[in-house]
């Protein structure tokens, strides 16, 4: 044995370092708990706030379409009713109108589809949806999971819905694919583009493009983020998260 190794003051320094690595480790593991807890309440509100969109505003708006429309039949036919009927029109269009939005809001905040029929449904609604919005065509790809829980199959989604905006928004391509799969015993989920690509590093530094809040999510369920890319040859990103969720 070392002699050094006998010594009082560098075991006494050796024990104090094992506590504080105990105790970084339990800071860490409280902090990821806590950052999940702050993300499940942000999805409940989002929840809520869909829901009350939907079945509040949007049902309001549908009853009101009607209303015109029994207004506008009542109107007598020939040219004394026409600026009548116009400004029917002109009021059911922009109710209309106000009905999408209403509608379009409410599943971007929560669609839905993701709580009411699953992970992959939702996603290839997000890839439909995107694809017919920015005119990419949007492939999505899933092996057998196993069962993932309401956190990872939010996380997924909205890593998944990030990236996908990330690709209309900078990458000016034309494909991209969505895949996601498990491999010993980690969740991955990949979104390749072949668009323009980019520089990594500058992409990280560069403000507005989602990095880093997708970063933060991964990183509060043990999860990292990846991005591969180079000038002129397209973006992979690759976000890998244990399927135990720590």
């Amino acid at each position: 044995m070392n002699e050094r190794d006998g010594d009082p003051q560098l075991l006494a320094i050796r024990e104090q370092y094992q506590r504080l690595l105990v105790r970084l480790e339990a800071n860490e593991r409280e902090f990821r708990r806590l950052g999940r807890s702050v993300l499940r309440v942000q999805e409940d509100e989002r929840r809520r706030l869909a829901r009350e969109l939907h079945d509040g505003v949007g049902q309001n708006l549908t009853a009101l379409q009607h209303r015109l429309d029994q207004v506008r039949q009542l109107l007598p036919a020939g040219e004394a009713a026409l600026p009548g009927h116009r400004h029917l029109d002109a009021a059911m269009a922009l109710c209309g109108e106000a009905l999408n939005d209403t509608r379009q809001m409410s599943r971007l905040l929560r669609p839905p589809i993701l709580d009411d029929l699953g992970l992959e449904p939702a996603l290839q609604w997000l890839a439909r949806s995107q694809g017919e919005a920015s005119k990419l065509a949007i492939a999505v790809e899933m092996e057998p999971l196993p069962q993932l829980g309401d956190e990872l199959d939010t996380l997924v989604f909205r890593i998944a819905q990030e990236a996908l905006q990330n690709v209309a928004k900078h990458a000016q391509a034309g494909n991209v694919l969505v895949r996601l799969v498990a491999r010993a015993g980690m969740l991955q989920l990949q979104v390749a583009d072949d668009g323009r690509g980019c520089d990594p590093a500058q992409a990280r530094q560069a403000g507005g493009s989602g990095l880093g809040g997708m970063r933060e999510r991964l990183r509060l369920h043990g999860g990292r983020l990846e991005v591969h890319s180079s000038p002129g040859g397209g973006t992979r990103i690759r976000a890998v998260v244990p399927l135990d969720g720590d």
